[in-house]
């Protein structure tokens, strides 16, 4: 039987007698108490007896009333035992909030499985419905280009926005702007939550300023889903890609040693990144690979890709 890891409170006793403290009375963790309560609701709502879920989940009763009370800290796997006892995604069970309410589930049980075009098909009408970047006649021509560092968006960007006679916009540069001070130190001082917010003003004050433009985007700018929707909705965008050994020659040539300095692994770490974010950046409307192509080869690339997406791409 699997044991279940209890964390009690100083002085906290198991249910029991009429003078010591009961596990109601205990002080309880919040995020434990809010576990337990949805472990209770869950068995509540499928009828099932504590003892039942307990054998299901090859815990002991009392270790599963632990964790119904929040005073049970149970290991990731306890809780996947608990999931499926209890017929439920472990999602469910420690409190995605797209498990909260009925609506959620059911739209939960409708995309699951679908395939990335079905899903893309899905998001693209739910933007339509609740009036997302359909209904903005601004986005053909507003081009944002993503991808990590090192694919060429900083000397694109200005030739492209010269070569369409619009403005150019260093999203980093607007982060600094708004924030008083450089990305590293917004990082260093006030952390990457705090990033985050200063990239989606930037992002949302960009796209209200200018109907035509061209955006070189930060690479993590994929990593918030909120912003990379506003991306999305509002600015026709484009995957610069290149090679990993590419991105990495690029910084170091424009003399960013820091990469390789401190980090024998840096590389690895680099095709892992790009791994990881490869899935987002590929939702952009083209993809224009950089791989051993002058700027001006890239440009042509770019321009092409551009005039190709349809009447009121910019030309």
């Amino acid at each position: 039987m699997n044991p279940l890891d209890t964390a009690r409170a100083p002085h906290a006793q198991p249910a029991g007698g009429a003078n010591g403290p009961t596990l109601d009375d205990a002080p309880k963790n919040p995020m434990l108490a809010a576990l337990g309560e949805r472990v209770r609701n869950l068995r509540a709502q499928r009828g099932l007896t504590r003892r039942a879920v307990a054998a299901a989940a090859d815990v002991s009763e009392r270790h599963l009333a632990n964790l119904e009370y929040g005073t049970g800290n149970a290991s990731i796997l306890v809780l996947q035992q608990v999931a499926t006892a209890l017929r439920c995604p472990l999602a469910e069970l420690v409190g995605d909030f797209t498990t909260q309410t009925p609506e959620w589930l059911l739209l939960r049980e409708l995309l699951e499985h679908r395939s990335e075009a079905e899903l893309r098909q899905v998001r693209l009408a739910v933007q339509q419905l609740l009036g997302g970047g359909a209904q903005d006649s601004a986005r053909p021509h507003r081009i944002a280009l993503i991808g990590l560092r090192g694919a060429g968006k900083s000397t694109l960007g200005p030739l492209l926005a010269r070569s369409l006679d619009v403005p150019f916009v260093e999203l980093s540069r607007e982060i600094e702007a708004l924030a008083g001070c450089s990305v590293r130190e917004i990082h260093d001082l006030y952390g990457a939550t705090a990033y985050r917010r200063y990239e989606r003003r930037a992002l949302e004050a960009t796209i209200q300023l200018h109907g035509e433009v061209v955006i070189a985007t930060p690479g993590g700018i994929v990593s918030d889903p909120a912003t990379f929707n506003e991306l999305l909705t509002h600015c026709t965008t484009v995957w610069l890609r290149a090679s990993p050994e590419e991105h990495m020659g690029r910084v170091v040539a424009q003399g960013d040693m820091r990469p390789m300095a401190a980090n024998p692994e840096a590389m690895e770490d680099l095709r892992r990144i790009l791994d990881g974010r490869a899935d987002f950046y590929s939702k952009a409307d083209l993809t224009v690979d950089t791989s051993q192509q002058t700027p001006e080869q890239s440009l042509q690339r770019l321009v092409q890709g551009l005039r190709q997406l349809g009447p009121d791409a910019p030309h």
